[in-house]
C-alpha cells in the first residue's frame, strides 16, 4: 500500500505541503507515501502546462500504473483531479480533505462560483491564473491561520501561476463513484466554506470534522495521520 497526495490549486512542491504528514505516517505505520506534481502548475514539461485539468488527471494515472494498490488523498483542487482521472485499479481508498467530489460536466470554477467570499484569483493574460491582492500576511491568515508564520511565508514563497483549464475544463469523469472514500471536513477553513465541504462530504462514503484550518497535513498531521490509520485498519 502506498499513499499518493494531489495538491491544491495555485501552488507547487506538493511534498513540501505533505512532508510533515508523510514523515509522521511512516514513523508510525510505515506506510510509503509521495505527492504528484501538477503539470497545470508548471510542474511538469512547459507543454504540459496548457493541458490544465486534463494534464494533472494523466499525472495522476501515471503514478498510480506504478503502484499496485494505493490510498490517494485529494487536497482542495486535489479532488477534481481525482474526478478527471476517473476509476483506476490501483485505488483502495479516497481521502478528502477540503476538497470536492464533482458531477461530470462540472469544473473547478463552477464548483467555486457560489461561495460567498471566493478567493480573489487574477487573470495573468497568457493563458494562467494567479491568486491576487494577497501577500505573505494575508495569504498565511487565510489559508493557514493555524500554522505559525514561518510556516505561512514558506508556504508564500510556494504559491504559483496556474493553467486557465485547470478551473474552466469540465470534467469528463467522476473517478469518486463507487470508490470507498473518507472527506476530511476542515472546520476553521478560511479558504473553502464549511456548508460547500458539507456539501461534497455527503458524496463520501464517510466523512469527519476537524477543528482545523485550510492545511490540516500542515497545522494537524497527527490528525490527518490519524484518520489514514483508520483506513488502513479498516482495510
Amino acid at each position: 500500500m502506498e499513499l499518493i497526495f494531489v495538491h491544491g490549486a495555485l501552488v507547487r512542491e506538493g511534498q513540501w505541503w505533505w512532508q510533515r504528514t508523510a514523515e509522521l505516517l511512516h514513523e508510525h505505520s510505515g506506510i510509503r507515501s509521495r505527492a504528484i506534481a501538477l503539470p497545470s502548475c508548471g510542474e511538469g514539461a512547459p507543454e504540459e502546462i496548457s493541458g490544465g485539468l486534463a494534464a494533472d488527471a494523466a499525472a495522476l494515472r501515471r503514478a498510480l500504473d506504478e503502484v499496485d494498490s494505493a490510498i490517494v488523498v485529494g487536497h482542495s483542487y486535489g479532488g477534481t483531479v481525482i474526478a478527471e482521472a476517473g476509476h483506476h485499479p490501483a485505488v483502495a481508498h479516497l481521502l478528502y480533505i477540503s476538497s470536492y467530489l464533482p458531477d461530470i460536466g462540472q469544473s473547478q470554477g463552477e464548483i467555486m462560483s457560489g461561495e460567498g467570499d471566493p478567493v480573489s484569483i487574477g487573470d495573468n493574460g497568457d493563458g494562467t491564473l494567479s491568486v491576487s491582492g494577497y501577500d505573505a500576511a494575508s495569504f498565511g491568515a487565510r489559508f493557514l491561520q493555524d500554522a505559525d508564520e514561518s510556516t505561512q511565508q514558506q508556504a508564500w514563497a510556494r504559491v504559483t501561476a496556474q493553467a486557465s483549464g485547470a478551473f474552466m475544463s469540465p470534467t469528463s469523469a467522476a473517478g469518486w463513484e463507487g470508490v470507498d472514500s473518507t472527506y476530511i471536513i476542515c472546520g476553521q477553513d478560511r479558504s473553502t466554506s464549511v456548508e460547500l465541504q458539507r456539501f461534497h462530504a455527503n458524496r463520501a462514503t464517510r466523512s469527519v470534522e476537524l477543528p482545523t484550518g485550510h492545511h490540516p497535513f500542515i497545522s494537524r498531521p497527527d490528525l490527518v495521520v490519524e484518520q489514514v490509520q483508520a483506513l488502513l485498519h479498516r482495510g
